[in-house]
């Protein structure tokens, strides 16, 4: 396995350190991560974008959604199985699976809906005001000690 090096990194960026942990997270994970069951992520628009998971075979009740810790954790497990049938050749998964999904800052689930065996969750990235680009006004100081030389006495 490679390793990486990234303290030019962080010499070189301000208010970047999660991203190089995140890095540092990924390179240092050995473990491969499941590829069952299948997904796609988009972005529907600037800031919107969708996961849909291949989920057939499941049913609503058997699918769980929930966000712990700017992270998006889907899980599946079957109720109970059909022992009744006898498989000749069995091709659908219908294993529990459970499947991560780390989120960025500001990003949050705004819906989910299961149709034609997928699963599909809507985010949205909601920016605070606070964090939004402004425009700072540069003033001269000139004009600050005119002011100050222009003002009469009250007395």
């Amino acid at each position: 396995m490679r390793s990486f090096d990234f303290a030019p990194l962080h010499r070189a960026t301000v208010g970047f350190d999660q991203i190089a942990d995140i890095m540092d997270r990924v390179m240092a994970s050995e473990v491969s991560q499941p590829s069952y069951p299948p997904y796609n992520i988009e972005k529907t628009d600037a800031d919107a974008y969708r996961i849909s998971i291949a989920v057939a075979g499941f049913a609503e009740d058997d699918l769980t959604i929930e966000v712990k810790e700017n992270a998006l954790v889907v899980a599946g497990k079957k109720a109970t199985e059909d022992t009744k049938r006898t498989y000749l050749h069995r091709g659908i998964a219908t294993r529990a699976f459970e499947r991560r999904f780390a989120l960025a800052d500001h990003v949050r689930v705004t819906g989910a809906s299961l149709e034609n065996g997928m699963l599909h969750i809507d985010l949205k990235r909601e920016v605070p005001e606070a964090l939004k680009p402004r425009r700072i006004e540069i003033t001269s100081t000139k004009a600050i000690e005119k002011d100050v030389v222009d003002a009469k006495p009250v007395n």
